[in-house]
């Protein structure tokens, strides 16, 4: 494609992502599916340049003050992570000579706000908690990309087994530092078209999510259900963990989510995963498996602000009111999902949040309405399932992770046991 033509589209799809509509990864995988004959650099290029756009929204449109053209077009030029002789050849001489001006300017000398570009209700959220330093380095991860981590399918696979087949196909990875079950992978490979992709020897799946599952521990022949479930990357976790005995359940309100969860389930070997479409919390469904399961994972519906790297169109397209309305189902689910827990039965309550008022605030209420639960420490739990360094992975008695301190997207869970 021109240049010219590629960079119009760039502005296209900006103008359309920043009107905070519809997520940006839905909005960029349909212009790509608009516009066919894109070739893959150009779609990476498109897709990365939205994505530099919206994780440094205020900084550049700082910077784009008094430039040529529309103000999505020098969003685009500013933000642009394609060929730099693409952005060469798009431009003209008084453009390039404006750019360069703003790629020049000193971040370090600009207020705090442009450079952690963070919308101010959510900064005064994080530094509610968070001191000067832990806010600063939080703030920056945030600005970069995630790494691309895998989960092995313990059921057909191990990690070392997995690391040199990828290796033998020019994909380099490491172990990751907590998770005995993942791999970060160098780059963006195209993992999909892999052999060992098609056989369910892994799937992609951030270390994080990896160790929820493992703080569930389930075991063997064991009834669990994973109550938010989602397209399931952890219900396969738990699946692999029971060594495919037991029965898992997936609940979820989405009918969509659940069928995306079938082609991965086929590929995984699993055959003790049961999908079921609830309406609601207190579907009949639910009260039927009242007081009979084993352990229970509910991964609420959250802001989503754990995963800003890979998501940052989520930190605007919030605010302190959507955030109370999640706390308000959070509290419901939860509360309708312990029901489910028999004596003796493990619950855990997980979210993608960094916001106390979705973690430990949702945690403190529903330890408080039901003694029947007694708090387990997340270290405990997670040195049971053979987590190493897992002091290092929590907060008090919370599993607490964060994009600074672990490499992970953000996380929180915090552990129950019913009283027998």
């Amino acid at each position: 494609m021109h240049p010219k033509a590629l960079l119009d589209q760039a502005t296209e799809l900006l103008r359309a992502v920043l009107r905070f509509e519809q997520p940006a990864d839905a909005l960029v995988s349909a212009h790509c599916r608009k516009h066919q004959a894109l070739g893959a650099r150009e779609r990476h290029a498109l897709a990365e340049t939205v994505y530099a756009v919206l994780r440094r929204r205020l900084l550049f449109q700082h910077l784009a003050q008094g430039g040529p053209g529309p103000l999505e077009r020098r969003l685009a030029l500013i933000g642009w992570q394609g060929e730099a002789r693409t952005l060469e050849a798009a431009t003209d001489e008084h453009e390039r000579q404006w750019l360069t001006a703003a790629s020049a300017v000193d971040e370090s000398t600009l207020p705090s706000k442009l450079r952690h570009n963070l919308p101010d209700w959510l900064a005064q959220a994080l530094h509610s908690f968070l001191d000067d330093t832990q806010f600063d380095a939080l703030s920056a991860a945030l600005l970069q990309p995630a790494p691309l981590d895998l989960r092995v399918n313990a059921l057909k696979a191990k990690r070392d087994s997995l690391q040199t087949l990828l290796q033998s196909a020019g994909i380099e990875s490491t172990p990751t530092p907590y998770s005995p079950w993942g791999l970060r992978v160098l780059g963006r490979p195209a993992l999909q078209r892999l052999p060992a992709f098609r056989e369910g020897l892994f799937e992609v799946q951030d270390e994080g999510s990896q160790l929820l599952a493992a703080l569930v521990d389930a075991r063997r022949g064991e009834m669990v259900v994973d109550f938010c479930a989602g397209s399931g990357g952890k219900t396969l976790a738990l699946g692999a963990a029971m060594r495919d005995t037991g029965r898992l359940y997936a609940f979820d309100t989405s009918g969509h989510r659940l069928h995306a969860l079938k082609p991965r389930l086929a590929r995984s070997g699993l055959s003790n995963v049961h999908t079921v479409q609830i309406a609601h919390e207190r579907d009949e469904r639910v009260k039927r498996l009242a007081g009979k399961i084993d352990r229970v994972l509910v991964d609420a519906p959250c802001s989503g602000l754990g995963t800003l790297r890979r998501n940052p169109d989520l930190k605007w397209r919030h605010n302190a009111t959507s955030v109370a309305h999640l706390r308000q189902q959070q509290d419901a689910i939860l509360a309708a999902a312990a029901t489910l827990v028999k004596p003796g039965g493990r619950l855990v309550y997980a979210t993608c949040s960094l916001l106390e008022l979705e973690n430990e605030g949702v945690a403190r209420t529903f330890g408080e309405a039901h003694a029947q639960f007694e708090p387990v420490r997340a270290q405990d739990a997670l040195t049971q399932a053979r987590i190493g360094r897992a002091g290092e992975l929590v907060q008090g008695a919370w599993l607490q992770l964060s994009p600074s301190r672990h490499g992970t997207d953000g996380f929180f869970a915090a552990v129950w046991q019913r009283k027998s």
